[in-house]
């Protein structure tokens, strides 16, 4: 009895540490070459509140550290840089894709293999938290979405072949959409 009520508490505590204005979609972890030492998640957040709120770090068991970061050009380079949040704003969405924003998990503790689930907690402006299983994946999830129709690649993750940017951050050919499974 005393299991089911820690039980029943523990479930009212994470629900109610939930934002329900903001939703992930499209969430996976790209698959990482052996002995890569960093990986990524992409997803698209949307805030369906009236107010904006942002995304300020997030955790899982499976990496050392996780970071936000975003590539920015420098001199027609892209470059990766840190940055302390990303803003979703009232009634918008942001994506977090190769070549743009994106969450660094940095000090893998192994290798990330297709097919697997990683439980990745968000942390949001407003001390809401989303427990999530992120997918891990090559490419991003195909969904039923619309396709874009010219074929350039992405930027690759460490250890993988050389492609180009594509501000998108979807490979090509692939349609889009996904949905997450919360905790």
């Amino acid at each position: 009895m005393k299991s089911l009520l820690l039980t029943s508490a523990l479930a009212a505590l994470i629900s109610l540490n939930a934002n329900a204005d903001i939703t992930v979609q499209q969430a996976y972890i790209r698959s990482s070459a052996p002995g890569a030492p960093t990986g990524a998640a992409f997803m698209r957040l949307s805030n369906t509140g009236p107010t904006p709120l942002s995304l300020d770090g997030a955790r899982t068991e499976r990496a050392a550290a996780s970071e936000l970061h975003n590539h920015v050009s420098d001199n027609g380079v892209l470059r990766m840089r840190r940055v302390e949040t990303i803003e979703v704003p009232a009634g918008g969405s942001v994506e977090l894709e190769p070549g743009g924003y994106h969450l660094m998990l940095m000090g893998l503790q192994r290798p990330l293999r297709e097919g697997e689930t990683v439980p990745v907690t968000l942390h949001f402006s407003d001390g809401s938290e989303q427990r999530l299983q992120l997918p891990v994946q090559r490419n991003a999830p195909a969904s039923t979405g619309a396709q874009h129709p010219h074929g350039v690649g992405h930027p690759p993750m460490p250890g993988e072949g050389q492609e180009q940017a594509h501000p998108h951050g979807h490979p090509h050919g692939q349609p889009h959409g996904h949905g997450v499974q919360r905790e």
